[in-house]
């Protein structure tokens, strides 16, 4: 009986085997791109609004603090969208004429509302709580970014289920101390070699080095955090 197959069949054969897996694997590392990508995440891309509402002029610039605008963050579960009637009580007498502040203007005449494009929109199955967050020493920044450097709001992080859990399963990392929750150039403490503590200039004695792996251990303690990683700790 004659050969059917040629002898380079076998080579052909293991050669389409490592094309299709390599194909695969190619595909499958695209599409992990495409998902961590601006297009699919969001992330780095300012929103159209209504006004351009520039955080990097208010809160660098002017020094306007968070709760000033976004008032229930500490007490509820929504951090709050300012009311015009928030706006107005600076600019009712400061750039009343200013054509890009006309939609301000036009709802506070009216009564309607401005509708705002939500920049931070998780889904509908996911559940976050501002008030406990921030309650529990977590800056703004941490997850906002530096919103004092934001000419336009933009989303800072993916938002993505992974990078919530990196948080919850360290937040020793992460944490600070409750009245530095709102300050934007936090830093949090680097323990340096050279600075565990001596005689510093003219004799004075300089205070201890305190790591930041050593603050969030003891801020975790004291603010009794617990590393929530369940499903049903967002997922309700």
């Amino acid at each position: 009986m004659s050969q059917i197959f040629h002898p380079s069949t076998n080579s052909v054969a293991k050669v389409s085997i490592v094309a299709v897996l390599l194909l695969a694997g190619g595909a499958g590392y695209a599409l992990m791109g495409v998902n961590r990508s601006p297009y699919v995440s969001r992330a780095k891309i300012p929103f159209d609004q209504p006004v351009p509402f520039s955080h990097k002029h208010h809160v660098a610039g002017l020094g306007i603090d968070c709760r000033y605008c976004h008032a229930t963050v500490e007490r509820t579960a929504f951090a709050g969208i300012p009311e015009t009637e928030t706006c107005m009580s600076c600019h009712s007498m400061i750039w009343t004429n200013a054509k890009i502040l006309e939609p301000v203007r036009q709802s506070w005449a009216t009564g309607k509302s401005l509708e705002w494009t939500r920049v931070h929109d998780l889904p509908g199955f996911v559940y976050f709580n501002h008030s406990i967050h921030v309650n529990k020493g977590m800056g703004c920044s941490e997850c906002h970014g530096r919103v004092d450097q934001m000419p336009l709001m933009e989303q800072e992080h993916t938002l993505y289920m992974e990078w919530c859990l990196d948080c919850h399963r360290n937040p020793e990392a992460r944490v600070r101390p409750r009245d530095k929750v709102f300050q934007m150039d936090y830093k949090h403490p680097e323990c340096l070699p050279g600075l565990e503590g001596g005689e510093g200039k003219a004799g004075e004695t300089k205070e201890p080095c305190v790591s930041q792996e050593e603050l969030g251990k003891k801020l975790v303690a004291e603010y009794k955090i617990q590393k929530l990683t369940d499903c049903y700790t967002c997922h309700r």
